[in-house]
Order: C-alpha cells, then sequence, then structure tokens
C-alpha cells in the first residue's frame, strides 16, 4: 500500500472516530468515503457492521463506484444501499475526495421543516446560496434516483435530505468533516431558537455580506481546525491509526 493511501485510511478513520465522539452515529448506518489518491473510481468506505468507534486505518474497505469490493480476499462486507449515495455523488462529483453522510437528529429535524436552514446564526448563514435540498423517495436507492439526487445537489458543499439527513462535500477529509460540523451547529441552533416565537432575523443585506464573508471565495475549509482535532483525538485514543 502507498503512502499516500495509507494517509487516507487515517484520516478517514479519524473521521469516522470524530462522529462517533460527537455522538453523529446511527448504530451500524450511515457513511463516509474518501476517493484513494491515485486510483480513479476507487473509495474507502466502513465495513457493514462495525460502529463508527470501531473504525481502523486497517478494516476500511476499498470498493468501486458500484459498491462492489475490490479485493477479493475481503473479510469485510459494505452496505451497497447506503453506498448508492456516495458512488452517485462521487462519480457528479470529482473535486468530492470526501462524501459524509449522517442521520444526525438536528439535521434530519430541520430537513423535515418545509423552509428548511433559516439564516438565524451565523453558522447557518454560511450556507445561504449554498446548500441543497432533496425530498425523500424511500429507502431504497435506484440508479435513477442517484442521477435526481446529484442534480439537486449541483456543485453545492451541502445538502438536506429531506426527513433522512445531511450530507457534505471536502476536498479534503478535514474540510467535509468541518463543513458537516458546521452544518449540525446550524441545525441545533435553529431547533433551539424555534422553542420562541419571537425571534429576530437580520436583514437580507446583512445575511448576504455574511454568506459572502464565511464562503471566503472558495477557500478550502479545516486548513486549521483538523490537525487540532487530530490532536484531541490522540490525547484519548490512537487505535485508528491500526
Amino acid at each position: 500500500m502507498n503512502p499516500e493511501e495509507w494517509q487516507t485510511r487515517i484520516d478517514l478513520a479519524a473521521c469516522y472516530r470524530l462522529c462517533a465522539f460527537e455522538g453523529w452515529d446511527d448504530l451500524i448506518y450511515t457513511h463516509i468515503s474518501a476517493s484513494v489518491p491515485g486510483e480513479p473510481n476507487h473509495y474507502l468506505i466502513n465495513p457493514f457492521g462495525y460502529q463508527f468507534d470501531e473504525i481502523t486505518a486497517s478494516n476500511l474497505v476499498k470498493v468501486n463506484t458500484r459498491g462492489e469490493i475490490v479485493d477479493s480476499d475481503s473479510l469485510y462486507k459494505v452496505n451497497p444501499t447506503g453506498f448508492a449515495i456516495h458512488g452517485a455523488v462521487h462519480r457528479a462529483r470529482p473535486d468530492a475526495h470526501c462524501v459524509m453522510h449522517l442521520h444526525n437528529t438536528a439535521g434530519i429535524a430541520v430537513s423535515a421543516q418545509s423552509k428548511g436552514l433559516l439564516p438565524l446564526s451565523q453558522h447557518a448563514m454560511r450556507f445561504m446560496g449554498h446548500i441543497a435540498y432533496h425530498d425523500y423517495e424511500g429507502v431504497a436507492l435506484t440508479e435513477t434516483e442517484g442521477k435526481r439526487l446529484t442534480e439537486s445537489l449541483g456543485q453545492h458543499p451541502a445538502m438536506l435530505l429531506r426527513n433522512h439527513g445531511t450530507l457534505t462535500l471536502g476536498r479534503t477529509i478535514g474540510e467535509a468533516y468541518v463543513v458537516m460540523a458546521t452544518l449540525i451547529k446550524a441545525c441545533e441552533i435553529q431547533i433551539a431558537a424555534l422553542s420562541s416565537t419571537d425571534l429576530y432575523t437580520p436583514k437580507q443585506s446583512v445575511i448576504q455580506k455574511a454568506a459572502d464573508e464565511l464562503h471566503d471565495n472558495g477557500a478550502e475549509e479545516g486548513i486549521l481546525e483538523w490537525p487540532a482535532l487530530l490532536r484531541m483525538l490522540d490525547r484519548f485514543d490512537e487505535s485508528y491509526k491500526d
């Protein structure tokens, strides 16, 4: 295994562990995938049946965009229904090195609200004009739904899957994680704010100004945050590197 793939495995395993640390996992369901450096149309994903806090660099499974396991000797399986989302997004968005799909409570709650994410916080304003929505079509994701999902996604870095969950993309694993963390925080703030009937919303010009500043002309996110997150994770448990 080349050093680039091994480093990707370490970072992806860390991403799973950080999600577990935050309580964003959902038993053995949902997925985070990352493209394999130097191997077009090949990706790493979690073995089906493992919780996020069990993921390590070595037990991640290499698959192609159809969710087929590349290594015929692999002892692990993947969830083909879940990977249908990841395969479709990776095919449609070659700029996305990492794709995260979670069933976090706040994200699902906001996705179920007709107006979606509201500009009630600075965290939410980062996504104004930069978030997509896809209507719920059922559990079994078909190839045709995958096409509709990626059409809904367009070139956005984040999506709320109605009544289902959250999706973020990143040019790096760190970027996908930081975008997801920001989106979840925005959703949590919205759920808390809606407990009041007297909400304050900034002027549209201010919302647009904040969105432009926070999006920062497409600058890569997570450059400073990701190393800090890894240092925190290492203080608790370095077994994700195994």
